[in-house]
């Protein structure tokens, strides 16, 4: 089943801005400068017939420059391990594309020229050979009638950070974020710099949300994907809404950090109690361990929303029970609780 990064890639790659970067930064051929992109369009299913099957992890465009028509197909590839005979893929998916254009246009004698592109995501090296000639046994032997292929590749790894920092456009951003994803602020920088009057409001937007997906929250359900469609106006509006993901992701990590450290004080008072062989001392042990991890969840909390606790407010959410804790918490997590006022008159209700 295609995760969100696959899906996410060819919505992407969908919208015209990205194919146009992709080419014009990654694309070093002297043609891709006469392209008409302001015409180019993806083909969708509607061309599709019987050879020809579209997948989740590609795309064809259909361009014009020098007025005259050409395809340029995108395979994306996602898989950790390298496809050796790539090569022999991408002639078969442009040979059956072919087939369908031929049939589908009776009258036409000639076939539209097609530039393959196999734009990798992977992180080991891409060792694959491009050109059909290499995975032959003997290429020589028929070389006549053995066809002459190869495919562009484009292996997001193989760009250094430097070079990505300069390019700075959404593929480039893009990019970075795959292959350098642990400077988060230098990532953030470079995100929001993409909200500049110059850079198309809709193909940014479309890039941060697939961002705070994959990097900030790291999700991959396809329950997500229509995050993708919303729509930031400006630079303020893209900012605030990534400063909140990445508040939103800290707590969260920093919740999932304190439940690690409830259940090893758990453990911890379940190995205390078996040394000292009473029963008793287990069950002390376990509720000690419980208290004191939710008090301290709890604590952290509220210093995150209002401030330093005092040594006094810290000691008496150590007195609280279990009970009154998991209420306190639910409480503070529905936003019922506006300033530490409200926080210790809900205790003095208990």
């Amino acid at each position: 089943m295609p995760t969100l990064h696959d899906k996410g890639y060819k919505k992407l790659f969908s919208n015209k801005v990205f194919f146009r970067q992709l080419l014009e930064s990654f694309v070093p051929e002297p043609w891709v400068q006469d392209i008409d992109f302001e015409t180019c369009e993806r083909l969708d299913k509607s061309f599709i017939t019987d050879h020809y099957k579209e997948t989740e992890s590609d795309l064809i465009y259909k361009v014009k420059f020098k007025q005259q028509e050409a395809y340029i197909y995108v395979l994306l590839e996602f898989q950790s391990s390298v496809v050796w005979f790539m090569a022999l893929r991408v002639l078969h998916y442009l040979c059956s594309f072919w087939l369908d254009y031929a049939e589908s246009r009776p009258p036409v004698k000639k076939l539209p020229p097609i530039f393959p592109i196999v734009l990798y995501s992977g992180n080991k090296r891409w060792t694959a050979a491009t050109e059909l000639q290499n995975l032959l046994a003997h290429p020589d032997l028929l070389k006549a009638y053995t066809p002459d292929f190869r495919y562009f590749k484009i292996a997001e790894n193989e760009y250094p950070q430097e070079r990505l920092l300069q390019i700075q456009n959404l593929v480039s951003t893009l990019f970075l974020a795959e292959t350098y994803p642990h400077d988060m602020e230098l990532l953030k920088s470079q995100v929001l710099a993409l909200f500049e009057d110059k850079t198309d409001k809709e193909a940014a937007s479309l890039f941060l949300n697939w961002f705070i997906q994959l990097v900030v929250y790291n999700k991959r359900e396809l329950s997500d994907y229509q995050t993708l469609e919303t729509i930031y106006h400006d630079k303020l509006e893209a900012r605030t809404m990534l400063e909140h993901a990445m508040d939103k992701e800290r707590q969260r990590s920093f919740l999932l950090g304190k439940t690690e450290g409830l259940e090893a004080g758990i453990v911890q008072g379940v190995r205390q109690g078996i040394t000292q062989g009473i029963t008793q001392g287990i069950t002390q042990g376990i509720t000690q361990g419980i208290v004191q991890g939710k008090a301290e969840t709890l604590m952290r909390l509220l210093e995150i929303r209002f401030g330093q606790l005092t040594e006094n407010q810290q000691a008496r959410l150590y007195q609280l029970n279990p009970d009154e804790l998991n209420q306190l918490l639910f409480k503070l997590f529905q936003t019922k609780i506006d300033s530490l006022a409200d926080f210790w008159q809900e205790i003095d209700r208990h």
